[in-house]
C-alpha cells in the first residue's frame, strides 16, 4: 500500500482512468440522447438530458477533485516521512520531501474546485433533475468505488502488518490514518450526494471542514519542512552535496585510471568528464585539497545542517561504495575522502628487455 512509487504516479493513473470512463459516459449519454430525441419519445418519460456544459462542469470537477485528494495525500506523505523517517539498512530508494508542488496545487485548484462545485450546486438547485443524469452519476459511482478501494485495501495493509508480525511505526501508522480519513470522508460525502442527502447548509459545512485540512496540512508542512525560504536553502545545499559527489566520482575514475590523485580540479577536468566547479549559490569555488596519495577534501559552504533522522536514507552507492554518509553541519564543511587502491587496477610501465 505504501511501496516505493510516489503517490502522486498513481494519482495521475487515477486521473487518466476518470478522463477515460468520463469521455466514454458522456459518448454513451449523447447518443441515449440523440436517440430519445430521434425516437420523439414523451418529454414527461424522458431521463434528464446531459448537456456539453454538464459533462465538461462535471468532468472538470472531478478531475479537481482527484488532483487535490492526490496532491494532499502526497503533502501529508512527505510531512510524516521527514517527522517520522523510517530505519532502513542497505540501499533505499525513496523520494523528495519537497512540499512545494503539492502546496501550489493545493491553492490553486481548491479556489477552482469550490467554484466549479458551486456552479453544479446552483444549476440543481434550479434543475433538481439534472442531479441525476448519467454523467454525474456514473462520475459519482466511479469515485465511491474507488474510495471503497483505498479505504479496503488500507486496513488489509494495517491487518496485514498485524498478523506478519511486522512493526506498526508512528510514521506508518499517521499514513494509515490519512488515507483512512480523507477516502471514508469522500465514500460517505458521495453516498450522501447520490441518496439526495445533502442540503445546502451540510454541503457548506464539508467545505468549511475541507478548507481546514488544507490549511492545517500546509501550515504543519511548513512547520516541519521549514518556510519558502528555508526550502530554497535545502535545496542549494542539496545541489552542493550533488555537485561534491559528482566530484568525488571523478576523483575516483582519475585515480582507476592513473594510480594517483590529481593535483587539483583542473588537472582531473581537463578529460572528458564535466565537473561543477562552483557553488551555484555564492559562485565560489569547491575546495578540493589532496592530503597525500591516497586521501583529500571536499569542502563546501552549507546553509542548514543535514537532518541528522534521515541519515540513514542517504544516497550511500557512489562509486567507490563510501563507508561514510554524506552529511553535514551547517556553514564551511570538508569531507574526507580515501582511496582504497586495492579496489582498483590501473596501467603500469612494463620493463623493457633489451
Amino acid at each position: 500500500m505504501f511501496g516505493y512509487l510516489p503517490f502522486v504516479f498513481y494519482l495521475y493513473l487515477i486521473i487518466f482512468f476518470v478522463i477515460v470512463i468520463g469521455i466514454i459516459i458522456g459518448i454513451v449519454a449523447f447518443i441515449i440522447n440523440r436517440n430519445r430525441k430521434t425516437n420523439n419519445m414523451d418529454p414527461n418519460q424522458m431521463k434528464p438530458k446531459a448537456s456539453a456544459k454538464d459533462f465538461f462542469l462535471n468532468l472538470g470537477a472531478f478531475i479537481a477533485l482527484y488532483t487535490l485528494v492526490g496532491n494532499l495525500v502526497s503533502l501529508l506523505f512527505n510531512v510524516i516521512n521527514t517527522a517520522y523517517p523510517k530505519v532502513v539498512s542497505g540501499y533505499n530508494y525513496f523520494g523528495s520531501s519537497s512540499i512545494s508542488w503539492p502546496v501550489a496545487t493545493l491553492v490553486v485548484l481548491f479556489p477552482i474546485f469550490l467554484v466549479l462545485m458551486w456552479i453544479l450546486e446552483r444549476q440543481y438547485r434550479v434543475e433538481p433533475e439534472m442531479q441525476s443524469n448519467l454523467i454525474h452519476r456514473g462520475l459519482t459511482y466511479i469515485t465511491l468505488f474507488i474510495s471503497g478501494l483505498i479505504v479496503a485495501g488500507d486496513l488489509i495493509t494495517v491487518i496485514y502488518y498485524f498478523i506478519d508480525g511486522q512493526e506498526l511505526t508512528t510514521g506508518f501508522i499517521l499514513k494509515v490514518l490519512v488515507l483512512l480519513v480523507i477516502f471514508t470522508s469522500l465514500f460517505v460525502y458521495f453516498i450522501s450526494d447520490i441518496r439526495g442527502k445533502l442540503t445546502r447548509n451540510s454541503r457548506m459545512a464539508w467545505r468549511f471542514i475541507s478548507a481546514i485540512i488544507l490549511i492545517v496540512s500546509i501550515v504543519w508542512g511548513f512547520a516541519v519542512l521549514g518556510s519558502p525560504r528555508t526550502q530554497r536553502l535545502m535545496k542549494y545545499d542539496e545541489q552542493k552535496v550533488s555537485d561534491l559527489q559528482n566530484i568525488n566520482n571523478q576523483v575516483t575514475s582519475y585515480y582507476s585510471r592513473t594510480g594517483a590523485l590529481p593535483k587539483n580540479i583542473e588537472e582531473m577536468s581537463n578529460g572528458n568528464y564535466y565537473i561543477a566547479k562552483t557553488d551555484p549559490q555564492s559562485q565560489k569555488a569547491y575546495e578540493y585539497v589532496k592530503v597525500n596519495d591516497t586521501t583529500y577534501n571536499l569542502c563546501a559552504e552549507f546553509n542548514k545542517a543535514s537532518d541528522d533522522k534521515n541519515a540513514a536514507n542517504s544516497n550511500v552507492y557512489d562509486y567507490p561504495y563510501r563507508n561514510s554518509i554524506w552529511t553535514h553541519p551547517a556553514g564551511r564543511y570538508c569531507f574526507n575522502e580515501t582511496i582504497n587502491p586495492n579496489l582498483y587496477s590501473y596501467p603500469k610501465a612494463v620493463p623493457m628487455n633489451y
